[in-house]
């Protein structure tokens, strides 16, 4: 049911005039267009934050840990960023015009998440992933979802062995280091939901016995989403737990050129060399958990993802996990570029593929033609974020 609110058009409300600060709210930015979304005037909602303030770059780096000398991981920054290049670069050559997709792939890899890869048939879905494998030195496999696919084909399932006279354990297809779901939105709600505990837990339970995953752990899935018939939607718990949905779109003229080019003498994926393996990978990610992101930056993610829950055309905003995934993300994005903390454009540059799949819009917005991507657009707009003032060099550097 859409929730009603009042009607309260001053631009600075009584509580932020009490408590000294600006109002952030919605009315300032939102409620002039907020009739188009539900036919009333949408109040601030309370948002209020402390205005932005010239904190500079010095802010983001204060507490920071020498990544580059911490013993456990043994692995630069600047190590982390070569690597990330190396990969991106292997996978760019079979999937021509797609940097950036191919990037915030493997930024989701580095920040152990899940991808869901959504557009229509031919764009190189399956492509990507499959590429992403064949790049790394680890175990990868492939799961055809249809609706007759069973749980136990994904979890795995005991078995009696009768030449041991004992019953043994058959690992399935979620036993791999990257798991490519292909179509999951064929195979029916029990088998999806098999996926559910190994995504967020790393674990798989069967007949009372949890197992553990490997390291790393990534699930790349894909569904069409034009093709509707026969399918079985995503429920938001399992949406909830895919980092990021991308869709990598149709390709320019000269990538398409360069398609015809390339991938007419036959299959490129199949001749792609391992540039790293998983051992590497693990320790990538060690080091992005380390990557220091400082307090208004951390308040910052807070911020925009509490937005989403009070913002008038959204029903269902973004929970604590989105908070998490995007500040993972942002390390990892970070890493990716040689520094080792985060910055305000590291969260902005992510907020779409991280947050627009989390949000269920109101069936008023919905009927107005207005998208998760149109919401996140209007908070990115006026949730005041911490301001640079270029960099400065690190205190006893």
């Amino acid at each position: 049911m859409a929730r009603k609110y009042r009607d309260q058009s001053p631009r600075v409300c009584a509580p932020a005039a009490q408590a000294g600060i600006a109002c952030r709210g919605a009315v300032c930015a939102v409620a002039r267009r907020g009739a188009a979304w539900r036919g009333v005037v949408q109040p601030c909602a309370w948002l209020h934050w402390p205005a932005a303030r010239n904190i500079g770059d010095q802010t983001f780096r204060q507490g920071i840990r020498p990544v580059a000398t911490r013993p456990e991981d043994g692995v630069s920054v600047q190590a982390l960023a070569d690597s990330f290049a190396r990969i991106a670069a292997n996978v760019e050559t079979v999937l021509e015009g797609k940097a950036e997709v191919v990037r915030l792939a493997l930024v989701a890899l580095l920040a152990e998440g899940h991808l869901l890869i959504e557009d229509v048939p031919g764009v190189g879905k399956t492509l990507l992933a499959k590429a992403i494998g064949r790049s790394i030195a680890c175990s990868v496999r492939r799961v055809q979802f249809t609706p007759d696919l069973l749980p136990s084909d994904i979890t795995g399932v005991t078995v009696y062995n009768q030449e041991h006279g004992d019953f043994e354990f058959k690992p399935g297809a979620v036993f791999a280091n990257i798991v490519l779901g292909d179509e999951i939105n064929r195979a029916g709600p029990k088998t999806q939901s098999a996926l559910l505990e190994s995504m967020e837990e790393r674990t798989v339970s069967v007949d009372g016995t949890t197992h553990e995953l490997g390291v790393p752990f990534m699930v790349i899935a894909t569904q069409n989403p034009i093709e509707l018939e026969g399918t079985y939607p995503l429920p938001e718990a399992q949406r909830d737990r895919f980092m990021m949905r991308l869709s990598i779109g149709y390709p320019g003229v000269e990538a398409e050129m360069e398609v015809l080019e390339v991938h007419g003498r036959g299959d490129r994926v199949a001749s792609l060399q391992p540039v790293a393996d998983a051992q590497q990978i693990a320790a990538l990610v060690e080091t992005v958990k380390g990557l220091h992101a400082a307090g208004p930056l951390r308040r910052y993610i807070v911020d925009l993802v509490r937005a989403t829950r009070v913002h008038p055309a959204v029903e269902l905003g973004g929970s604590p996990r989105a908070c998490l995934a995007l500040l993972r993300a942002s390390r990892a994005y970070a890493a990716a570029q040689g520094r080792d903390f985060v910055i305000p454009d590291d969260v902005k540059a992510l907020v779409q593929p991280l947050l627009a799949h989390r949000l269920i819009l109101t069936p008023e917005a919905q009927m107005s033609d207005h998208s998760p991507a149109d919401v996140l657009d209007e908070l990115l707009g006026f949730v005041p974020i911490p301001a640079e003032s270029g960099p400065q060099p690190r205190a006893g550097a």
